[in-house]
């Protein structure tokens, strides 16, 4: 019975070892046909080929430190003896459990330990893969560092190199030593801790040729810190500064020769026996690591750079702007000057009609919330992000808002929520949403281009293929070209179904990959379903966020992949990549970023197949040369881009905020200025809502000075530090040829420039602005401001604000007005035009009636409005029988409004009303 038991254990453990295995196995296969799918079958067996070889390699050699180092212990172990006051040897019995140890028994014991920690440490440096690749692959930069005069491609590809091999030697060899003298302390505890050295020759021998091998290491150690001097944080700038050069340099030198020494006599004492030499060489380097590793250089810093810290320290700071400004692509921004004038007329704004027309005032905040309550049509579609774009929209050149609609699964009613709607029936989110940044609807709501389900253009831009298998919401996978057909959109009371046609996933095409996906995903319910056929495909890894991370992991991604709409009227992901690395010399490093960035690639992901492209957008940055020395077949020319596509490319913002934040220090080029920081900027502060924020980059389109025709441009005002004024500001181009062109214009030093803050503190000076925001915030609404736009038009500036009112019962909020300041003037209008035309057209200008700050009419009767909503509920219900979804929400916006007002008028006891009623005559 205790033999029948023990099988069953054993049986047990083998089975739980081969489940593991498989599903081990199951998700290599899986991720293999996945990347098969996408047609990158090299990229993943580079990948893989190169962690497996870099494991292993580092497994072998771990396990040979090891074992080799178990084995000189062997004799240690099997004749234990030891000296009592040098007099007395006794020869120790060992425990028969001990006698496995002797002979074969201990060799195999010392493998199977060996193999053990080597493969655990193995693990540890297979993700290290990138390093061996670069270091292999590596690509000058043709720039020199001024210390050491290397290439700075040998600092981002070949030292990071070298620090491994360090930290792997060091770690295998501390470990070794660790072992080795566990095992001696367990073979004889009593001769170990009285004497060690003094009696057992081969422990002494060992031991000893460990210590040295280990300071013979730390010389090397001490060497490549040299070169990390050049990301040294403690001076005034960032890098090499006078006390690193001339201290701590000398002193790493120094510690590098005397732990070479340290090395020489601990391996010479194996042949003098002197103990001594061993104690006083290792005192030696740590008297040598205190005095001149660490007083010496800070009686140079204290008494020699602190009172003269600028003549000291100049070379260095000129190092820093200049090494930072070439990391951030700083040295490229090309300067002019704006004049800041006051000069507009009525014919420069006809003149600037493309400008003026694509003022962005809509902001996706608000936006988003109203295309929520107008365009989601379902609890299950949501507007994860809204997009600002441009595109040619009937011969004109227009700034859009782009927002497509992806299904949530998690928001299905709770009994929808089963394995069928999740896994085969809700598959897909459906059609986009799109608008003009500048048009509104009289009731103060966006005036849509594309719209509703399935997708209706007013304009000649098609959405043909309009599902979106692959996105930002999508997390889990589905599975289509099943029995079951899939959701595709509602239409009235009922749902139009579908069945895909695209090329994207995995097919199940035999029993043993189903058996594999289940183990693979987790799923059991593969096995079970029986709506799968040979024909099914398998949708993974649909988020764009985490796909294009699982393919090119060393890419640092954008916050914001963006949606277009292709000529071919599919939809299209652009996802951009940069390259990075915290390893340039003397570049000032920024969180998250490392000290060196380059928009290097643009990745394109097809919503429908989920197929992906790296294209090359710069094609000089020896990073991404790098990286595509190692993955030939990952990335491609960005001239082989689609042209439709290539003219949606546009200037990332979280590069662009990285680039204006280090300006606006490394704008400052003259040393002396650059220390004292007396020209330092900001960026400025803006009202949104009612609170202060920091400005973020905003898309617009506009002609800049010099230029016949407008384009897409990305751009930030700058302030000086602590000051409100404006003294600057930075764009760059997105169009064609002159794309990632980055411009600064500079305004003149000795006129005032009004800053963001200031705008906004005339417009809450201006008491009819004032008045009219205060009486809108006591009628059961709220109004809060949006983003302040800075809009240079030929040599002046416009500041743009849009106004949003929305009411408390509300979440769909109104752009009501736009304010615009010009000069002394700051006027507030129903639109843009007529802001415009009211400041600069006086005698062509005639206010519109209901911008007329006039109270308003008495509200109707209670039976009226009571009547009034019965026939616009009856309305929405038909709209919606009809699908038509457009109709549909404003008649919902209408009746909301017709609610409000009956809330209002039945006012309970002792509550105020929320706004003034007129009074009414008895009967009336």
């Amino acid at each position: 019975m205790r033999g029948l038991s023990n099988a069953r254990f054993v049986a047990a453990i083998i089975l739980i070892i081969l489940v593991i295995v498989v599903a081990l196995t199951a998700q290599i296969y899986i991720d293999w046909l996945w990347f098969s799918s996408l047609g990158l079958q090299s990229v993943f067996l580079t990948t893989w080929v190169s962690k497996i070889s870099l494991r292993s390699a580092i497994g072998g050699l771990f396990f040979l430190m090891f074992f080799i180092n178990l084995l000189f212990t062997r004799k240690s172990v099997t004749s234990i003896t030891y000296t009592d006051a040098g007099q007395k040897i006794i020869r120790l019995q060992q425990p028969r459990w001990e006698r496995f140890l002797e002979g074969k028994g201990l060799v195999l014991f010392y493998l199977v330990a060996s193999f053990f920690l080597a493969w655990l440490f193995s693990a540890i440096g297979s993700d290290k893969w990138i390093v061996i690749q670069q270091y292999l692959k590596a690509t000058p930069f043709g720039v020199t560092d001024p210390l050491f005069g290397r290439d700075v491609g040998f600092y981002v590809f070949i030292l990071p190199f070298y620090q491994f091999v360090y930290n792997f030697l060091m770690a295998g060899l501390v470990i070794s030593a660790v072992a080795a003298g566990i095992v001696y302390l367990i073979a004889s505890p009593v001769a170990f801790f009285r004497n060690p050295l003094a009696e057992f020759s081969r422990p002494k021998v060992h031991l000893s040729v460990l210590v040295a091998l280990f300071f013979a290491l730390k010389a090397w150690g001490y060497r490549l810190d040299t070169y990390e001097l050049l990301y040294s944080p403690s001076g005034v700038v960032y890098g090499a500064g006078y006390t690193d050069i001339h201290a701590k340099l000398f002193s790493l030198e120094v510690l590098s020769v005397v732990a070479l020494l340290c090395a020489v006599i601990i391996i010479i004492n194996l042949f003098i026996r002197r103990l001594k030499w061993v104690g006083i060489s290792i005192g030696l380097l740590l008297l040598t690591s205190l005095a001149i590793g660490v007083i010496y250089p800070g009686m140079v810093q204290k008494f020699v750079v602190e009172p003269n810290e600028f003549e000291k320290e100049q070379p260095f700071i000129n190092y820093n702007i200049q090494f930072t400004k070439q990391a951030y692509n700083l040295d490229k921004i090309e300067k002019q000057n704006f004049p800041a004038d006051n000069n507009l007329t009525w014919a420069d704004i006809q003149k600037n009609s493309d400008t003026v027309k694509n003022v962005r005032l809509w902001d996706w905040q608000p936006l988003k919330q109203t295309y929520a309550q107008l365009q989601e049509m379902r609890l299950y579609y949501t507007f994860k992000d809204l997009d600002v774009d441009r595109y040619h929209i009937d011969g004109r050149y227009r700034q859009v808002v782009l927002a497509p609609r992806e299904l949530i699964q998690g928001q299905l009613p709770d009994r929808a929520q089963t394995w069928v709607n999740q896994r085969l029936k809700y598959t897909h989110g459906y059609g986009v949403s799109m608008s003009p940044v500048n048009e509104v609807t009289p009731e103060g709501l966006p005036k849509f281009f594309i719209q509703d389900i399935p997708p209706q253009s007013r304009v000649d831009l098609v959405v043909k293929r309009p599902e979106i298998y692959y996105g930002e919401a999508t997390d889990e996978y589905v599975i289509v070209n099943t029995k079951t057909q899939e959701f595709d959109y509602p239409l009235g009371e009922e749902n139009v179904y579908t069945t895909y046609q695209g090329t994207g996933g995995v097919k199940i095409s035999s029993v043993f990959r189903r058996v594999l996906f289940a183990f693979g995903l987790g799923d059991y319910k593969l096995l079970l379903a029986n709506d799968l056929t040979l024909e099914s495909r398998v949708l993974l890894n649909r988020n764009i966020h985490q796909s294009v991370r699982k393919v090119a992991p060393f890419l640092c991604y954008d916050r914001d992949p963006y949606l277009v709409i292709g000529s071919d009227g599919k939809l299209y992901w652009i996802q951009d990549a940069y390259t990075v690395t915290d390893k340039y010399p003397y570049s000032e490093p920024t969180e998250g970023w490392g000290n060196y960035v380059r928009n290097s690639v643009k990745v394109v992901i097809d919503a429908y197949n989920g197929s992906m492209t790296f294209y090359i957008t710069d094609k000089y940055d020896p990073l991404i040369t790098t990286y595509a020395k190692i993955l030939p077949s990952l990335f491609v020319p960005l001239e082989k881009m689609p042209a439709d596509l290539k003219q949606h490319i546009r200037y990332p913002e979280d590069l662009f905020g990285v680039q204006a934040r280090m300006f606006a220090t490394y704008h400052m080029e003259d040393s002396r200025v650059f220390y004292n920081k007396e020209d330092k900027w900001a960026i400025p502060q803006e009202l949104f809502g009612d609170k202060k924020e920091t400005m973020e980059p905003y898309y617009t389109i506009m002609k800049l000075p010099g230029e016949n025709k407008p384009e897409f441009l990305l751009m930030l005002p700058f302030t000086p530090t602590n000051k409100e004024n404006m003294v600057a500001w930075l764009c760059a181009r997105s169009d064609g040829e002159k794309y990632g062109q980055l411009l600064l214009y500079t305004f003149p030093k000795q006129k005032l420039v009004y800053g963001p803050m200031q705008i906004e503190a005339r417009i809450d000076q201006d008491s009819v602005i004032s008045q009219q925001l205060t009486l809108w915030n006591q009628r059961g609404s709220k109004t809060f401001r949006g983003n302040l736009l800075v809009i240079p038009i030929e040599k002046s500036l416009l500041y743009i604000e849009p106004l949003y009112l929305q009411a408390e019962q509300s979440k769909m909020p109104e752009l009501r007005r736009v304010i615009v300041v010009y000069g002394e003037q700051v006027v507030m209008e129903p639109t843009l035009d007529a802001a415009l035309q009211r400041i600069f057209n006086p005698s062509g200008y005639s206010r519109p009636a209901e911008t007329e700050l006039s109270p308003e009419p008495g509200p109707l009767p209670i039976a009226q409005l009571i009547q009034k909503a019965n026939e616009l509920f009856q309305e929405a219900q038909k709209k919606l029988r009809d699908g038509d979804w457009g109709g549909y929400g404003a008649t919902l916006k209408d009746l909301e409004r017709v609610l409000i007002e009956m809330s209002q008028q039945i006012k309970p006891p002792g509550e105020s009303k929320g706004k003034a009623v007129t009074p009414q005559k008895s009967g009336s």
